[in-house]
């Protein structure tokens, strides 16, 4: 089984308007909300390729009531600790011009809440996968993904989407995958990289650090894979960008449904690429169909 942990999920408000006028009333063209959170994105596409997930976290007061209602709409499996603060709200905004985010206020987790969910972590078995992506809310233990990955079993193969010390502290537990962006990883090292040997050497130091496979999403520049086996760089197929929100969610989710499959990881490359790609061509996350129709156009070399 595939467990998801969305430590900080969110109801997204998505506004869409020609301009936004600091100052002044506005007028939306169009709004609508939908279940905001990196592992809960990661569900929902594995469950768009058929493949069960159980989604784990936080939720609490009418928004959180929200997300796990949709959530079990789905068709997902939940196993959601109840809190007595209410889940957040974030804002997404896009204009003619550009995409602008509001992320907001995380509510408070008790300690007795988080004790609840670390009992939930126990249910994972060692040949389950397990999928930490997102940031922390401040109530919670910085350290709070390696505890986590404390309570697993050998054997359980540990995904990992999240920045800064998040992303140090679980380097140091040793991990399947980790998968930074090009402007997360300059932040991790505090440096500036300009070009391809730059990104693959920082990519090789997380390697060092404890990731036994790293994925380097570039946007429209595409993605650099570093494995045991070598490093790979893939294409960016053809289409129009209607929105980048959840593309690289859905890009580890098509990496997993690969690994799923059995095939290994450089194999299961060529679905995490088409799976976010048909995502930021998309209005939503991607179907099944989107994405193997883009699997045609997928270029990946070994350099």
């Amino acid at each position: 089984m595939i467990y998801t942990v969305t430590l900080n999920p969110a109801v997204d408000y998505y506004l869409s308007m020609d301009k936004f006028i600091e100052g002044e009333l506005n007028s939306l063209k169009d709004a609508y909300t939908l279940p905001g959170g990196k592992g809960i994105n990661v569900s929902k596409v594995l469950k768009n390729f058929d493949v069960e997930s159980v989604t784990l976290g936080f939720v609490g007061g009418f928004t959180g009531e929200y997300i796990r209602k949709n959530i079990e709409e789905y068709g997902i499996q939940q196993d959601l600790v109840q809190i007595k603060e209410d889940t957040r709200i974030n804002i997404k905004m896009k204009t003619n011009e550009k995409e602008s985010e509001i992320s907001g206020k995380a509510p408070d987790i008790l300690k007795e809440e988080y004790k609840i969910f670390l009992e939930k972590i126990k249910n994972i078995k060692s040949e389950d996968i397990l999928v930490l992506s997102g940031s922390i809310p401040k109530s919670l233990p910085r350290n709070v993904y390696v505890e986590i990955i404390k309570q697993l079993p050998n054997g359980v193969k540990v995904f990992v989407d999240t920045r800064g010390d998040s992303l140090r502290d679980v380097l140091k537990e040793g991990v399947f995958l980790v998968k930074p962006n090009n402007h997360e990883l300059e932040e991790f090292f505090g440096e500036r990289y300009s070009t391809d040997d730059e990104i693959i050497e920082a990519g090789k130091k997380l390697m060092e650090l404890g990731s036994e496979n790293v994925l380097i999403s570039l946007g429209k520049n595409g993605s650099i894979l570093i494995t045991k086996n070598g490093i790979y760089r893939g294409n960016v197929p053809k289409g129009k960008l209607i929105s980048s929100v959840g593309a690289g969610d859905s890009m580890v989710a098509g990496i997993l449904y690969g690994v799923v499959k059995g095939e290994e990881i450089e194999e299961a490359y060529k679905y995490g690429i088409s799976s976010g790609s048909s995502t930021a061509f998309s209005e939503g996350l991607t179907t099944f169909e989107n994405m193997e129709k883009l699997l045609k156009e997928i270029q990946i070399k070994k350099l």
